[in-house]
């Protein structure tokens, strides 16, 4: 099984291994990596399918929620009482950039909003509930919102792929190209963030250069 590849992980564990994933995507920082769109998408796919690898609709609505409440609500716990250390143990930069980009969120749009959005962001999603519990964000708030956001999030993307699996028949034998598109969407944002990020940092080096060339020399020059 490549943990990497939706349908693999899929045909190799069913629901199982949609569970697993969800909950480790949504809840722990080790799981920034996995492909929370693309499987949800593919599992809709494949849940319109008549091939041996087809998922029950029912089932498979109820167990993606879950996996996806279940480890956001873990995310919050851990990040309330490990998260700073842990945080301070990681070297990934895209998972920094995901803490900037969610302490961003909390300060823009306020912790509930914010906790919604996260869902559909990549990394950001695996973040934003470690965060969430590092800066105190009530249960209450963080609860109501997160439940909010990953039903939304779970139900659209796999009724998406349910949806267009039953339009066009035969479409999970083009699993490979979809997932690739999925994918290069899902990281329209971030790379969106990285050239913001980029053209902050332009800008205030260019802002420095001027104060620089006027500052006066050492003494005795003219």
């Amino acid at each position: 099984m490549n943990p990497l590849d939706a349908s693999s992980i899929i045909t190799a564990t069913g629901l199982i291994g949609v569970f697993v994933v969800l909950v480790a995507e949504t809840g722990l920082l080790v799981g920034f990596f996995l492909p929370g769109d693309s499987l949800l998408f593919t599992a809709g796919l494949l849940a319109a399918s008549q091939g041996p690898a087809r998922l029950p609709l029912g089932p498979l609505l109820a167990v993606a929620a879950a996996g996806a409440l279940i480890g956001a609500q873990l995310g919050y716990v851990i990040g309330k009482r490990l998260g700073t250390r842990l945080l301070a143990r990681t070297a990934r930069p895209a998972l920094h950039r995901g803490v900037a980009r969610s302490k961003e969120a909390i300060d823009r749009y306020g912790p509930a909003k914010a906790v919604v959005l996260a869902r559909f962001i990549p990394i950001v999603r695996t973040v934003m509930n470690p965060m969430a519990g590092v800066l105190g964000v009530p249960p209450r708030t963080f609860t109501v919102s997160q439940v909010l956001g990953g039903v939304v999030w779970t139900t659209g993307i796999i009724l998406a792929g349910y949806w267009l699996g039953n339009r066009i028949p035969g479409i999970d034998a083009y699993l490979l190209p979809i997932i690739a598109v999925i994918i290069a969407v899902s990281l329209i944002p971030v790379l969106l963030e990285v050239r913001r990020v980029h053209r902050t940092g332009c800008s205030q080096v260019s802002a420095a250069a001027p104060v620089e060339a006027a500052a006066p020399g050492p003494a005795g020059e003219r």
